[in-house]
């Protein structure tokens, strides 16, 4: 059994109580702090549990979480299950089933934790099936991680799989079209591209954008126009906002597609 963490921010801690409050053995909150609206629904959920409450000053709840922004409250809870090769096995068979077109980002050696919890929260805005990582050399899901995503870590399901190109080899055989975001001459731009079926998106990490053999294996190469300001031009973005234009994109023209 995986080892109990100390998560924390008031919409992380509310969300692992909503989705999976088995998981927590004890919560903290910050004295003074018990009446708050956004608190008091917290202990009330964790109550449901018959969770352990506790009330301390805020200095013990930064030395818990290992941060200050804590924001009032830490949890001490299980890690959220993460899938692995089986998992999209699954989650494919399953989308055949149903005959919905499935949405799949697909992140390349992220290893900051702040751009993956941007990431998983602009993922489920989005309508994003799942998110798909390389096992390795990656961020893991952190409570930090859980912060930035404020809730949306545990809505989304990540999915680590053992070889991120291999992974994709099996998702083109299963009908997935798989798009890599580069800046190539073969690339085209992303509002030119057909976004509404069963679709992956492929997004780089923050320095070298996505690999050579990750970019061999996708179907087309996509990127984002960018014209600049009368003072000049940029040629990236970080790869947490590239990530919110193109999911946005996939999401607008798959909502014009089911009116």
């Amino acid at each position: 059994m995986a080892k109990a963490q100390h998560f924390y921010g008031i919409h992380a801690v509310q969300a692992i109580l909503s989705e999976r409050g088995t998981d927590a053995s004890a919560l903290w909150v910050q004295d003074g702090r018990q009446n708050d609206a956004s608190v008091a629904p917290i202990i009330a959920l964790a109550d449901t549990y018959g969770i352990s409450v506790q009330i301390a000053g805020k200095d013990a709840l930064t030395k818990l979480a290992d941060s200050p922004q804590h924001q009032g409250v830490v949890l001490q809870a299980r890690p959220k299950h993460v899938g692995d090769d089986a998992d999209l096995a699954a989650l494919l068979q399953d989308a055949r089933a149903r005959q919905t077109p499935i949405l799949l980002l697909l992140l390349d050696q992220i290893t900051d934790p702040n751009n993956l919890g941007a990431c998983l929260r602009t993922a489920v805005a989005m309508g994003v099936t799942a998110v798909i990582v390389p096992k390795h050399h990656t961020s893991s899901l952190t409570p930090a991680v859980a912060k930035i995503a404020v809730g949306a870590a545990e809505l989304m399901p990540l999915i680590q799989v053992t070889n991120l190109a291999r992974a994709m080899d099996n998702l083109k055989q299963n009908g997935v079209f798989v798009y890599g975001t580069a800046l190539d001459d073969t690339a085209k731009p992303l509002a030119a591209c057909d976004l509404t079926g069963d679709v992956a998106l492929v997004m780089g990490s923050e320095g070298e954008g996505i690999r050579r053999l990750t970019a061999e294996r996708c179907d087309q190469l996509v990127y984002i126009p960018m014209v600049g300001s009368a003072h000049g031009s940029i040629q990236s973005l970080n790869v947490s906002v590239a990530t919110g234009m193109v999911l946005y994109e996939a999401c607008r023209q798959r909502l014009a597609a089911a009116i």
